[in-house]
C-alpha cells in the first residue's frame, strides 16, 4: 500500500532535500505533494532525478487523506499548521523548533530512540531534533551504552545552510564583495560570515548561552539521558554544507580509544575514519551528499578520569533534518501505523 505525503516548506533547503531523498529511498508514496508560501505557489519542485512537482498553497490547502507530513517550515508556520494537519488525520514529522521540547511529542532519532515513535497519537505530531543535536546523540549512544555518559563538552563548527538560503547566499555574496574590495553588509548574520567565525547561534538567553546551545542541552537530556550534563559553544562557520563538532566526554566507566572505536563503528548510521596520518579524518567537504555521522579524531583525555575526545561530522541537511525525519517516517510505517 502506497501513502500520501505532503512536504511542507518544499522551496526552502530542507524541504528540497527531502524530496530528493524520498525519491532516492523509494518511499512507498502513491502521491506527494509540496507546498510552500503564497509566494512560491505556481514554482516547480524538483522530485527525485526526473520527476517535479507543482507548488501548492500550504494556508489553503486541506489535509484530509494525508498519510504523513513532512514539515520544515519556520516555527510560527508550524505552530499553526502541524496540528492543522494532525486533526485532519495525518501525522506530522516537524523539523522546526517549536514542537521539540512538548512533553506530549516525541523528540526522535531512529538510531538512538526509535522506541518513542509510539507516543506520536498524544498531538499527531514527531518532532525531528536540531541538526547539531543529530549528529552528537547518534555518536553519543554506543558511548554511553558501553561506559555511561556522565558529561559532555561540545563546541560545534556549523555551516550556513543551517541559517537556511539566506545563510548560504550570505557567505557567497560577502566573499565575492571581498575579493573586489566591496563594502561586506552582514544581514542574515551579526557579523561577517566571510573569512570569519561567529560564535553565536540564535538569540542568547539570560544565562549566557545561545538559545541553539540550550537546544543541544535539553534535546539531549530528552531523547538520550536527562542525567547527562551538557555544556555547548555553537560557533557559525563560513562553510556551506556540513557540521563538524568536537566532543568531550567524561564517562562513568573506563574506555579506551580501541574499544570506543570498535563499539563507534559496530553502531548503526556511524562510520568511523579515524586514521593518525595527513588527512586521516573527515571534514564537512567530503560528507556533504552523504547519509551517515561520520567519526574521527578519538583519543583519551588525560586531564579528567574516564576522558575521550571525538571528533564528528554530518551533512547537516540530510541527516541532521531531512534524512532523519525520513527515517522516522520508515519506522513509523514498519511498526506504527
Amino acid at each position: 500500500m502506497g501513502y500520501r505525503v505532503a512536504v511542507v516548506g518544499a522551496t526552502g533547503n530542507v524541504g528540497r532535500e527531502m524530496l530528493q531523498i524520498l525519491a532516492e529511498r523509494n518511499f512507498p508514496a502513491d502521491d506527494v505533494v509540496a507546498l510552500a508560501s503564497a509566494r512560491s505557489v505556481g514554482r516547480q519542485a524538483s522530485f527525485g532525478d526526473k520527476s517535479t512537482l507543482k507548488v501548492q498553497d500550504l494556508a489553503k490547502f486541506d489535509f484530509k487523506g494525508i498519510d504523513i507530513v513532512l514539515s520544515s517550515p519556520g516555527s510560527k508556520v508550524s505552530a499553526e499548521h502541524s496540528p492543522r494537519a494532525a486533526k485532519a488525520g495525518a501525522i506530522v514529522i516537524d523539523n522546526t523548533s517549536y514542537w521539540r521540547m512538548d512533553p506530549d511529542v516525541p523528540l526522535v532519532v531512529p538510531e538512538v530512540n526509535a522506541g518513542a515513535i509510539a507516543g506520536y497519537k498524544g498531538r499527531g505530531i514527531i518532532a525531528n531534533p536540531n541538526c547539531s543535536t543529530i549528529q552528537m546523540v547518534v555518536a553519543l549512544k554506543p558511548i554511553h551504552e558501553a561506559a555511561g555518559i556522565k558529561r559532555v563538552v561540545v563546541s560545534t563548527y556549523q555551516s550556513t545552510s543551517g541559517a537556511g538560503k539566506e545563510g548560504m547566499d550570505e557567505l557567497l555574496s560577502q566573499t565575492k564583495s571581498f575579493f573586489v574590495n566591496q563594502t561586506i553588509d552582514a544581514r542574515k548574520f551579526t557579523k561577517s560570515i566571510a573569512f570569519n567565525v561567529i560564535p553565536h547561534i540564535d538569540d542568547f538567553m539570560d544565562d549566557g548561552s545561545t538559545k541553539e546551545e540550550w537546544k543541544m542541552v535539553v534535546e539531549t537530556k530528552k531523547i538520550l539521558d536527562p542525567r547527562i550534563k551538557v555544556h555547548a559553544t555553537c560557533v557559525r562557520v563560513p562553510t556551506f554544507v556540513g557540521h563538524a563538532e568536537a566532543i568531550n566526554l567524561e564517562l562513568d566507566r573506563p574506555l579506551d580509544e580501541i574499544e570506543a572505536r570498535r563499539v563507534l563503528a559496530a553502531a548503526p548510521g556511524i562510520l568511523v575514519v579515524d586514521r593518525r596520518e595527513n588527512g586521516g579524518y573527515v571534514t564537512p567537504q567530503e560528507v556533504t551528499g552523504q547519509d551517515g555521522v561520520f567519526v574521527s579524531r578519538v583519543r583519551s583525555d588525560p586531564t579528567i578520569e574516564n576522558g575521550l575526545a571525538m571528533w564528528v561530522v554530518s551533512d547537516n541537511l540530510r541527516k541532521g533534518a531531512a534524512l532523519n525525519a525520513i527515517q522516522i517516517a520508515e519506522e513509523l510505517i514498519k511498526g506504527y501505523i
